[in-house]
């Protein structure tokens, strides 16, 4: 006869006064430990739209996609939680630690559509004065900026932009010539890196 070993026959009496180790769930609600990683979340007012997350997402469970319209432009940021694998490869790279992060929530059951497990939320984009081109998310730059304190001075673009954020420039210049080419003046304009090299290749 093969006797238990003292180290299980120990877990036993302690189950057996202390009760189960298992949540009566989905009984009652169960609670997470504080570390327990459940689907990822994103937060409107600290995600900057850097697009980080999908880029180490193993997965592909997190996409966007930029649309460009008369009024303006925005990026839209989309996670699967049906495609997720909670790895936490997006909240690890997010430059602010706080745009993406894995709740407490587990309970991802449904039986309703796929499409239905999913989140969303809308960035907005700036674009360059000549080309129409985008450069980045408003948020980023923004945080961009505030990182560097008076050395974002010494970026062309990120200083107007930061004027404009500030009201102390145009929101937008008009064009120096009607035929959209580049000169001098253009410079000190919101422009891409094409534009820009461009523009200081020509003056």
């Amino acid at each position: 006869m093969r006797y238990p070993k003292l180290r299980e026959l120990k877990e036993a009496i302690r189950a057996l006064v202390k009760g189960p180790y298992t949540s009566k769930f989905p009984y009652k609600p169960h609670t997470p430990f504080e570390r327990f990683r459940g689907r990822p979340e994103y937060h409107q007012d600290d995600c900057m739209g850097c697009t980080a997350c999908v880029q180490v997402c193993p997965t592909g469970a997190l996409e966007f996609k930029d649309s460009v319209r008369e009024n303006g432009a925005s990026r839209t940021l989309v996670v699967h939680w049906d495609v997720c694998i909670f790895c936490g490869n997006c909240q690890a790279n997010c430059p602010t630690s706080k745009g993406i992060v894995l709740s407490q929530k587990f309970d991802l059951a449904t039986t309703e559509k796929r499409q239905d497990l999913v989140q969303s939320i809308d960035k907005r984009l700036l674009l360059c004065d000549c080309c129409n081109e985008i450069i980045a998310p408003y948020d980023q730059l923004m945080w961009v900026a505030r990182r560097l304190g008076a050395l974002c001075f010494s970026n062309a673009s990120l200083m107007l932009f930061y004027l404009r954020h500030l009201e102390l420039a145009l929101l937008r210049m008009p064009p120096e010539n009607e035929k959209g080419d580049l000169r001098r003046p253009d410079r000190i304009r919101l422009l891409c890196p094409r534009c820009r090299r461009e523009a200081v290749l020509k003056s």
